[in-house]
């Protein structure tokens, strides 16, 4: 991974933009040929018509749409390409030899191609613009008796091919790298992580063997004493943070300790461990008023181990104030689940079904995975605030959800000390129900009592950290 580079293309260059014209284009003339001419029955429509046809577009919006970000996915309509190309070879040339040996040299295209987009040979991008002029000197050699008559109704068939291979050759002149040191996603990553690479055996097996989230659970309760908590909510409160409660120091020395432990912000997905990295996505549940039949709804935020306790506390308060401006505390989550609604059941099974398949390969548009409180780092939920003790909260089988947790009412304890005097303590208790399969059992405890020893000093979160540790690769 070290050694690894990033390409991308940015929608501010020219060539980027003339290379969508000429992949346009090339879908278009094909079409529009084959509407003149017709076709030659069903498998040529297929394979030599709709297949390069569909390639070019998809290259065209990988390209536009993740060029920045996921450059080396253009290497599918690539090989798309390469497919389309085989099939008109097998059914325009004969000889068994030369086939194999054309079949050969473009898997072979394909593959550097791949190899080079996902920056894994360095070295060799300046093989990109050989490996797009290749196939246009094949075509020009097989219409060399065309291109001297001139005859332009044999060279009317190869224009989408050249025009797709045009766009092919200006995307790469239009490829820049990215400064090293920072992670790029490459093949096998997520749209919401990355993938760890580098675990253990064990780790990386176990997932196939405890598949769903809910059976690999374990469960941690624990009870904090709260009295430097309950000093330091007043003081922030006095200084105009007027809604600071212990739902932020809580929520703030979890992103706190995220510094020094920064695995526990990983979660599971198709039986592999991927990382948020910095991206720590917190969802929580609240209700517009507080009454059994008020409506709630749930919220996402994003937060980073960087972030003081002012920062939590604005950025959770942002996204409340959203929602509860609207009549009907409507968010993003509703609107998506009230399109659900509209489907009748029986299809609203196969498209929930659907929906776990795609994001089971990672497919799930990054709007769906955006409002989903499936798809996060932590769910936290206040039963104090109705008057109850905490509970544990079952993980959701549906997402990618590693941690819950929960914590109850404020509590006084009369305790004994040394010297035999009594003491009167506050504490609140919560419980945690966990995904094994992200760490194992001594990260989660040596996690959790670095947490603890944050809030007996939350004064620490009013200034950023001063080191953020990376997940291991």
């Amino acid at each position: 991974m070290k050694n690894r580079i990033h390409l991308y293309v940015s929608r501010k260059n020219l060539l980027t933009w003339l290379m969508a014209f000429c992949m346009t284009a090339s879908a278009v003339a094909r079409i529009g040929i084959v509407c003149l001419k017709g076709s030659d029955g069903s498998a040529h429509l297929w394979s030599q018509i709709l297949l390069p046809a569909a390639a070019a577009l998809l290259y065209l919006a990988i390209a536009l749409g993740s060029g920045e970000s996921f450059f080396h996915k253009t290497a599918i309509p690539v090989w798309m390409m390469a497919l389309y190309a085989g099939l008109w070879v097998q059914s325009n040339l004969s000889g068994r030899l030369l086939l194999i040996l054309f079949w050969l040299s473009l898997f072979l295209l394909a593959y550097l191609y791949t190899d080079i987009t996902a920056g894994h040979r360095p070295r060799l991008i300046f093989l990109l613009a050989p490996l797009s002029l290749i196939p246009m000197a094949v075509i020009g050699y097989y219409c060399r008796a065309a291109l001297l008559a001139p005859d332009w109704k044999m060279l009317l068939p190869v224009l989408p091919d050249v025009l797709m291979l045009a766009g092919l050759l200006l995307v790469v002149f239009a490829v820049r790298v990215h400064p090293a040191g920072e992670y790029h996603p490459t093949w096998g990553d997520r749209s919401d992580g990355r993938r760890v690479r580098t675990l253990p055996p064990m780790s990386q097996v176990s997932p196939y063997i405890m598949v769903t989230r809910n059976t690999s659970t374990n469960f941690f309760e624990d009870s904090f004493e709260i009295s430097h908590v309950d000093r330091y909510i007043r003081q922030k409160r006095r200084e105009g943070l007027t809604s600071f409660g212990i739902t932020h120091v809580l929520l703030a020395c979890y992103t706190r300790a995220l510094c020094k432990y920064p695995a526990l912000n990983r979660f599971l997905s198709g039986q592999k461990v991927y990382s948020r990295g910095e991206d720590i996505q917190y969802c929580m549940t609240i209700k517009k008023e507080m009454s059994a039949d008020a409506p709630d709804t749930v919220i996402k935020v994003h937060l980073s181990p960087r972030d003081t306790a002012d920062d939590v506390y604005h950025k959770l308060q942002a996204a409340i104030d959203e929602v509860k401006r609207s009549s009907a505390l409507d968010s993003s989550f509703d609107a998506t689940a009230g399109a659900l609604n509209l489907i009748p059941g029986v299809v609203l099974k196969f498209a929930v079904w659907l929906l776990k398949l795609l994001d089971y390969f990672g497919l799930l548009p990054k709007f769906l995975l955006e409002v989903s409180p499936f798809h996060g780092s932590l769910f936290f939920t206040s039963m104090g605030s109705l008057g109850i003790p905490p509970i544990y909260h079952h993980l959701y089988d549906f997402g990618n959800l590693p941690v819950f947790g929960a914590f109850g009412m404020k509590r006084k304890a009369v305790e004994v000390k040394e010297d035999g005097s009594l003491v009167l303590r506050k504490y609140v208790d919560v419980k945690f129900t966990m995904d094994e399969r992200i760490v194992d059992g001594y990260y989660y405890a040596a996690f959790f009592k670095h947490y603890k020893r944050i809030l007996q000093h939350p004064e620490i979160l009013d200034t950023p950290p001063e080191e953020v540790l990376k997940d291991i690769d």
